[in-house]
C-alpha cells in the first residue's frame, strides 16, 4: 500500500530522504508533461523538472498542508516555466512523439499514439491531425495555455487550477471555455479539410 503525499512529506521531514525519492517516482511524469506542454521543448521540459524537485527539495519544510501537495507542486513546476519563459529561453520545437488531444464528449483529452490505428494510412493522417493539434495548442495564448495544459490535459481540479494560477475559479472557468473555442475552431478547419 502506497503512503499518501502527506505521510511522505513529513517522513521526510523527520530525515528520511528515501520519502521524497518516493514523491520524485510519483510525480516526475506529470511534472514533465505540464512541462513540456508549457515550454514546447524537451530540453526546457528536463530543465524545468529538474529545477523543479530541487526547489520542493529546498523548500519542502514551508509546505503547511493548507493545499493539496500537488497543487502546491504544480505551482512551482508553473512558475518555473514562466519564469524561465519571460527569459526568452525557449525554442518553438514541437515534438511528434508528445501525447496528444483530442476531443470527445465535448471535452478535450490526452492519448497516447500507441492507441491509434497501426495501418500506414491511418499513421499518416494521425501524424498530421497530432501535428495540427500541437500546432493549436502553441497558438494560444499563454494564459489559456496553462489553463489547458493542468486542467484538460492533467485533470488537475479546476479548483486546484486555479490556486496553482493564483486566479479565481470563475477565471479559470472563463480561460478553459476561450481555450476550447479556440482550439475547436483550429481543428474544426482541419477537419473540414480531410473530411
Amino acid at each position: 500500500m502506497s503512503l499518501s503525499d502527506g505521510i511522505l512529506v513529513k517522513k521526510f521531514l523527520k530525515g528520511d530522504n528515501s520519502s521524497f525519492e518516493e514523491i520524485v517516482k510519483r510525480y516526475e511524469k506529470k511534472i514533465y508533461n505540464i512541462a513540456y506542454r508549457i515550454m514546447n521543448n524537451q530540453e526546457d521540459a528536463s530543465d524545468v523538472l529538474q529545477e523543479t524537485f530541487i526547489q520542493a527539495f529546498r523548500k519542502l519544510s514551508g509546505f503547511k498542508g493548507k493545499s493539496e501537495f500537488s497543487t502546491w507542486l504544480y505551482r512551482i513546476v508553473v512558475n518555473i516555466c514562466l519564469m524561465k519563459k519571460r527569459k526568452g529561453k525557449q525554442m518553438k520545437v514541437v515534438s511528434l512523439d508528445a501525447p496528444l488531444v483530442t476531443q470527445k464528449e465535448d471535452e478535450l483529452r490526452r492519448e497516447l499514439p500507441e492507441d491509434w490505428s497501426k495501418s500506414p494510412s491511418a499513421t499518416l493522417d494521425n501524424k498530421e491531425l497530432k501535428e495540427n493539434i500541437n500546432r493549436a495548442i502553441s497558438m494560444l495564448p499563454e494564459d489559456y495555455r496553462t489553463t489547458f495544459i493542468l486542467r484538460d490535459m492533467n485533470d488537475v481540479s479546476t479548483e486546484d487550477t486555479a490556486k496553482i494560477l493564483n486566479i479565481s475559479v470563475p477565471a479559470v472557468k472563463s480561460r478553459l471555455h476561450r481555450a476550447r473555442l479556440f482550439l475547436r475552431e483550429e481543428l474544426s478547419k482541419y477537419f473540414q479539410e480531410h473530411v
